[in-house]
């Protein structure tokens, strides 16, 4: 956990910009992932695959209003954390992608998914990639990292399964054993 918190401290130092409020690493990062909806849209996409804006709005368990999307979609390009392309087939709508920056958030969500898991009254169906992240650690978070990579970045995928699709068998397992 300290080698994480040093590595987002020196990314967040090298983040400053002359409208932050301070140099602190901390409040880097709060001016940019401090509001709830920030994290739940870079996990949408991280987790749930999901690029486009209508994915974003309608899948979302949250349910984010389209006002707020359109803003921290905004937000999370201009600070570097996504790309937008625009889709072949038609001008307005758009892909979002995933930049290292925000790749390399996977062990601070697994964090939270970790500490979420163990201090609130989260479900076991949403808590199983939380769990399965816990248990995997580094090696875990590396290859799923590799994984996003190549879904965001076009860089070379590894062969066999990926950590996504691990994930989804999991929660499709936990959700086929609670349902009726």
């Amino acid at each position: 956990m300290v080698g994480i918190l040093v590595l987002l401290c020196k990314w967040f130092m090298a983040m400053r910009t002359k409208n932050a409020r301070s140099g602190c690493p901390i409040n880097l990062a709060v001016e940019i992932l401090g509001d709830r909806w920030s994290l739940v849209i870079l996990r949408d996409i991280m987790f749930g695959g999901r690029t486009q804006y209508r994915e974003l709005l309608r899948l979302s368990d949250e349910g984010i209003s389209s006002n707020i999307l359109a803003d921290r979609l905004k937000k999370l390009v201009a600070s570097g954390m996504l790309t937008r392309s625009a889709d072949d087939g038609h001008k307005q709508k758009g892909h979002y992608r995933l930049t290292e920056k925000s790749i390399s958030l996977v062990p601070l969500f697994a964090h939270l998914g970790a500490w979420g898991t163990r201090w609130l009254p989260a479900t076991e169906q949403l808590s199983i990639r939380a769990k399965l992240l816990e248990e995997g650690g580094a090696e875990l978070w590396e290859r799923f990292m590799t994984d996003l990579r190549a879904d965001h970045l076009g860089t070379p995928r590894a062969p066999g399964p990926t950590v996504a699709e691990e994930l989804q068998a999991a929660f499709d397992e936990v959700r086929r054993q609670s349902s009726p």
